[in-house]
């Protein structure tokens, strides 16, 4: 079917039989069609398993499409912002004490939510969308997604202090998993941990006595931005979407809350 065809024929047609899949490339933001019919015509576009063909349609709610094996399945009414949350902020709907919350920083959009917390004194990178599956994969532990810190302390810690870091601290609610820790300036420490207790990195530093004087999160899984000045907000993109779906296992990529 020719690309010029008429938007009404174009839409009733796939009311009944599904979308063209190379609009739905498109639609997800792999290039202009053109360049969505030379990715299936190599023989990259995956259709539930199997290569596709052009002229393939595909019903955006059941099937699974992939390119490069990678899921594209991002809907287009699902919402994926990267926020840089200020010191001072908090990271909740609403404050009944009036402070600013990290949903006055970015623009309205129904159903909402943080992908985990940041404490009121913590900075850096929080992701803020609609998508409960992905959120709930990046946030359990099972999981294993990263998150890294840059922590700031009074004084260098030793290399017991930091030993004891990498292998565990004995917090009043456990054991914590064993983390990535280096010091790479006095009294700078960057340490990497896949659980999101609350205010975990604060009562690990305590814990070896070294209270934390500055925290800023710079990196959920695969996601990074050190362009971000604090209060400033972005679109993720689809190959960060992707790839942070990827990086918690799921089966299907970015589905319906």
């Amino acid at each position: 079917m020719p690309d010029d065809i008429p938007w009404y024929l174009d839409d009733a047609e796939s009311m009944s039989e599904g979308e063209r899949l190379q609009k739905v490339l498109a639609q997800r933001g792999w290039g202009s069609r053109r360049a969505c019919e030379i990715l299936i015509s190599e023989a990259r576009v995956t259709v539930n398993g199997e290569v596709a063909q052009l002229g393939r349609r595909v019903n955006v709610e059941t099937d699974l499409v992939c390119v490069d094996a990678a899921p594209i399945g991002i809907k287009p009414d699902l919402k994926y912002m990267l926020l840089n949350k200020p010191e001072g902020v908090v990271t909740t709907a609403s404050d009944p004490q009036g402070r600013e919350t990290v949903f006055d920083l970015v623009p309205e959009h129904a159903g909402l939510h943080t992908v985990g917390r940041l404490d009121l004194q913590t900075e850096g990178l929080l992701i803020i969308t609609n998508d409960g599956n992905l959120t709930h994969a990046v946030t359990h532990p099972s999981k294993g997604v990263e998150k890294e810190y840059l922590v700031q302390v009074g004084s260098s810690l030793s290399s017991g202090a930091l030993r004891q870091l990498r292998e565990g601290v004995d917090l009043d609610d456990g054991l914590t998993a064993p983390a990535k820790v280096s010091q790479p300036d006095p009294g700078i420490i960057r340490i990497v941990i896949h659980e999101g207790r609350n205010r975990q990195v604060r009562r690990m530093f305590d814990s070896v006595g070294h209270p934390v004087q500055r925290l800023v999160r710079i990196r959920i899984g695969p996601i990074r931005d050190n362009t971000l000045s604090p209060g400033e907000w972005r679109v993720l993109n689809t190959s960060e979407v992707i790839e942070l779906s990827k990086a918690c296992g799921l089966e299907r990529y970015a589905q319906r809350p």
